[in-house]
């Protein structure tokens, strides 16, 4: 299909340090009395020492909140509460400071920055920093026909790729993953239920908040668009094109770059756990590199995560997207990296009583 060797990823992605983890739990039960004390927060210390490639944690200093943006053809049929096309409103809030990841990436230190892939505007009406990246403008409808051209596929893909390479080049030491569209927990629902095998009705979600009408309208379209799906199964970029979008081809991308890089990433919602979920079919050990924010209570997320053996760091079913679920993550691991830089064992007290 492309000039993309996906098979060449599965060489390239390295696991964590795992002799590094060792010694960052063995350093817990001479720090923490009781053993296992600080629970999660730990455990947590532990992946971030092996990502970072050493025992004691090196604090978060430069987090960003990456989020792609795109619009979706099969929004059209109404599996949305939000108008078709009208990503451009959700991507104006954010840029605005006024969006829910917005306000948290401000509150929590992180850097915000949106990628426009395929939203259905006119490109003037945003930054041009924010559009530098644009494949299309909106998607094809994948109920009955290509989300994507081949060609466009390939865009989108080597797009997440270059971003994964531009972060890690610039000192990025912590990515929190997001996406804004309408429609896009539709194509998501797609590529789950096609890549564990299941029924549409599985994984469709209620995403924006959608009604019982407007929800058997995304179940058959998920069910139209796994007929699409599953004679592609075998070819992953093939499937992103037929029934995913340039944003989920570039959230795989990305994965698998920042994997290669050796580049943590923390995932928001069902979006980016679908594409983790088509990542791990290229490249088993990348899920290594990736730990998932907060549940959003869509069982499409739930089977994508279980799947890729993740477990969400909060369940607080934080569902607005943009990235929010992954930066209510941040504090935990910021608390994790500091409390594995700054503790002591002098500095630890006996256990009371």
């Amino acid at each position: 299909m492309s000039g993309i060797e996906l098979d060449d990823f599965g060489a390239l992605v390295e696991r964590p340090d795992a002799g590094v983890r060792r010694d960052s739990q063995e350093r817990w039960s001479g720090l923490v009395r009781p053993s296992g004390g600080l629970g999660r927060v730990a455990e947590l210390a532990d992946w971030l020492a092996a990502v970072q490639g050493q025992a004691v944690a090196r604090p978060i200093v430069r987090p960003r909140a990456l989020v792609f943006a795109a619009d979706h053809g099969v929004a059209r049929l109404e599996v949305s509460t939000r108008p078709a096309g009208s990503t451009v409103d959700l991507v104006r809030a954010a840029l605005d400071g006024t969006s829910p990841a917005a306000i948290l990436a401000r509150q929590y230190g992180a850097e915000l920055r949106v990628i426009d892939v395929a939203v259905d505007c006119d490109p003037a009406d945003l930054p041009a920093a924010v559009t530098a990246h644009r494949v299309r403008r909106g998607s094809g409808r994948l109920d009955v026909e290509d989300a994507l051209s081949p060609e466009e596929t390939e865009k989108a893909f080597r797009t997440g790729l270059a971003l994964a390479d531009e972060e890690a080049d610039s000192g990025t030491d912590l990515v929190l993953l997001g996406d804004l569209s309408v429609g896009g927990t539709t194509a998501a629902g797609v590529l789950i239920a096609a890549l564990c095998g299941t029924d549409a009705s599985v994984v469709t979600g209620r995403g924006s908040g959608i009604d019982d009408l407007a929800w058997m309208r995304k179940c058959a379209a998920i069910r139209d668009g796994l007929r699409r799906a599953r004679p592609v199964l075998g070819d992953q970029l093939a499937l992103l094109g037929a029934v995913g979008g340039a944003d989920l081809a570039a959230i795989t991308g990305f994965l698998l770059q920042a994997a290669v890089r050796k580049l943590p990433v923390v995932l928001d919602g069902v979006v980016s756990a679908a594409c983790a979920l088509v990542a791990q079919r290229v490249a088993f050990r990348a899920p290594d590199w990736w730990v998932a924010g907060a549940g959003t209570g869509e069982a499409g997320q739930a089977k994508a995560l279980d799947r890729v053996s993740l477990e969400p760091l909060l369940e607080r079913a934080v569902a607005v997207g943009g990235g929010a679920g992954a930066l209510l993550a941040l504090p935990l691991l910021q608390a994790a990296a500091a409390l594995s830089a700054g503790l002591a064992p002098e500095q630890v007290a006996p256990p009371a009583g």
